[in-house]
């Protein structure tokens, strides 16, 4: 293939490198989504994706999906340190087995995280 830069001259490096794009592509899928149901859901009232961190700065803070209940923030320093704690939990758990369970592979592990099937002949996918 077409590689100037030389990255996948080892194939262990480039296993390494494939494995954290994907996940790298997986969180950004996951903070799409996070950008657009704050804009859909009236609850939130609809406020735009890049005015959302913002609203943590205002009196009173910032009530997640509109409901004081849920998660009301007033610091970004704990919301900082909470998020970094969560995500680093999530992929000690996936580095270590995870969700994946036994045998399954833990970059495309199919059965139940391919509800479509689409995976099912590597050939056609």
């Amino acid at each position: 293939g077409w590689d100037t830069a030389g990255l996948s001259a080892d194939p262990e490096t480039f296993k390494a490198y494939r494995e954290t794009e994907l996940i790298h592509a997986r969180w950004a899928m996951l903070g799409a989504l996070g950008c657009i149901v704050p804009e859909t859901l009236d609850a939130t009232n609809n406020v735009p994706w890049f005015k959302a961190g913002a609203l943590i700065f205002q009196e009173g803070g910032l009530d997640y999906l509109g409901n004081p209940s849920l998660v009301h923030a007033q610091s970004i320093l704990a919301i900082l340190g909470f998020q970094v704690v969560l995500m680093g939990l999530v992929e000690a758990y996936r580095v270590n087995g995870g969700p994946a369970g036994e045998g399954l592979d833990s970059l495309h592990p199919g059965e139940a995280f391919d509800p479509l099937g689409l995976a099912d002949d590597p050939d056609t996918f």
